[in-house]
């Protein structure tokens, strides 16, 4: 017996799924979301808001979303079967749906997953094209794109931390495309998002974890390369 067709019959050049929107912009939201966590995740809920909320299971986002758990490319074939090779791997996960979510993006996504004793939470934009905006990290305001060298410093709310950091990466040659920094309230931790056109050293990021008031360093080259 023939095996039935569904929307990942159709390939593309540079991407496998009917629409960049709804299946590379997925991908990529999670494969950015997975390098945040430091690791393919053992436990996943997966919130659709909006318009991905009415059409994730017919356009295929909810193979796209396990498939960049599993740390798949956009043009990788087992996006159709991911299901199937997450189960293998382990992981678990559960599908929710939220369709009037008036202050999110209309194709947005919300990760929380678990691997060991880490949690984070991601909401990111599916923008189409393939182009994405990982709007926040466990609270904080991110805006991100994942395109870029990304450095991520959770750290004390101190003075001058902001030209402290940007002085310790220009010694790597970095220049600096964009920066963002988000805080929950004054002297609280405060979350710098640094976008770069080039990568940085072990020695620097290690510099960087040394630090007594920087409390995370997480540092995400092009996920696409």
């Amino acid at each position: 017996m023939a095996e039935k067709s569904s929307v990942f019959d159709m390939i593309g050049p540079v991407m496998i799924g009917p629409s960049s929107s709804h299946t590379a912009g997925v991908v990529r939201i999670a494969r950015a979301a997975i390098r945040v966590l430091g690791g393919k995740p053992e436990r996943a809920t997966i919130t659709f808001y909006n318009s991905f909320a009415r059409t994730y299971e017919g356009h295929g986002s909810d193979k796209a979303i396990i498939a960049g758990l599993l740390d798949y490319k956009t043009d990788d074939e087992r996006i159709r079967k991911s299901f199937e090779f997450a189960e293998k791997e382990g992981l678990k996960y559960t599908f929710k749906s939220v369709g009037n979510a008036s202050v999110y993006h209309p194709n947005t996504i919300k990760l929380n997953l678990e691997r060991g004793d880490r949690k984070i939470e991601v909401i990111g934009e599916s923008k189409g094209g393939g182009v994405i905006n990982v709007a926040e990290i466990d609270g904080f305001n991110a805006n991100f794109s994942a395109s870029m060298h990304t450095l991520i410093i959770k750290a004390d709310d101190v003075k001058g931390s902001i030209a402290y950091i940007a002085n310790i990466i220009s010694h790597d040659d970095c220049n600096i495309a964009t920066m963002s920094v988000s805080r929950k309230g004054k002297h609280d931790i405060a979350c710098q998002v640094i976008e770069m056109d080039s990568g940085l050293k072990p020695i620097t990021l290690e510099y960087l974890r040394n630090q007594n008031w920087i409390k995370e360093v997480i540092y995400i080259p092009d996920i696409d390369l």
